[in-house]
């Protein structure tokens, strides 16, 4: 299956009372894919995945894959530190009729690289979905290393791996071993471009909420051997992929962006908190500073 080199991981809306707002997330997948999204990752990290319920996971799974229909993919975030709950959460992600499932690497209690194979096999082996793992270290405290991820691109499901360790190093090193078709994903839009340079596919990306246009023509650029324009497109980026995950975290900063161009998608749940107002200005400072792109007309 063609998953895209242009995934945005969405945010998940509430409403003033917290609740998920399922019409505005409808609203705003399509947004994404007008803008050049090739489909959406839902309750990832930046959709709040630990503060939403199993049902609330299964509703948005359904409402935007029936809204998306063919025009991008739904990648469902069915991954926990559970072994057993992510199996449950897949299978039935896979009933409902989404497009893939994006698996983190167990988080808390930081497993060794046999326990890592063993939960990825495992899920993997339980559906028949392509499944993208997830690794990122400065959030689960663990690191997926090379040998692991190679073992597992053995497994024929296992289409690729969204890689935020910022090892370029590494990186590298698994698209070199890894087998041919296994893809990897850029999990840092600050990496975009050095991940591409080494023969990554593409990114899974955040920055791509207000500027997905961009963030495909880096991709388009570098692939068609305009390297100096995807190089101009990145830098001028930088500074707004920087503001939206340092002065507020992840989905704070994003989510204050998207209100305050005026789509709505509401504050974080706790613990998440709105930004402080030192860190609004920064964040919508460099907004209004840079192009938008976001699909408003919904």
């Amino acid at each position: 299956m063609e998953i895209g080199r242009l995934l945005t991981a969405m945010v998940t809306p509430f409403d003033a009372d917290g609740t998920v707002d399922y019409a505005q997330a409808k609203r705003l997948a399509l947004a994404l894919l007008d803008s050049g999204s090739d489909g959406v990752v839902l309750a990832g990290t930046t959709g709040e995945s630990p503060t939403l319920s199993h049902d609330e996971k299964m509703r948005l799974f359904v409402e935007v894959k029936e809204a998306v229909g063919s025009r991008g993919v739904v990648v469902a975030g069915t991954g926990t530190y559970n072994t057993a709950e992510s199996v449950e959460l897949s299978r039935e992600a896979e009933r409902l009729g989404v497009d893939a499932v994006l698996l983190t690497c167990p988080y808390y209690g930081r497993p060794s690289q046999e326990g890592l194979f063993r939960h990825f096999e495992m899920i993997a082996r339980s559906v028949s979905l392509p499944c993208i793992m997830y690794n990122i270290p400065g959030r689960t405290g663990v690191n997926m290393t090379v040998e692991t991820q190679v073992r597992l691109s053995q497994i024929e499901n296992v289409a690729g791996v969204k890689e935020a360790s910022g090892n370029l190093a590494q990186i590298a090193q698994i698209i070199d071993e890894s087998r041919p078709g296994f893809r990897v994903w850029s999990g840092d839009d600050q990496m975009t471009l050095p991940v591409l340079s080494i023969g990554g596919y593409g990114v899974i990306s955040v920055v791509s909420h207000l500027a997905g246009a961009q963030v495909r023509d880096i991709v388009q650029s570098y692939l068609a051997g305009h390297v100096e324009e995807a190089s101009r497109i990145h830098r001028r980026l930088l500074p707004l992929m920087t503001v939206l995950m340092t002065a507020a975290g992840n989905p704070g900063g994003v989510k204050h962006a998207l209100n305050g161009i005026g789509f709505r998608v509401g504050a974080p749940r706790l613990p998440l908190v709105e930004p402080d107002e030192a860190a609004a200005e920064l964040i919508m400072a460099e907004v209004r500073r840079q192009p938008i792109d976001l699909a408003m007309a919904v």
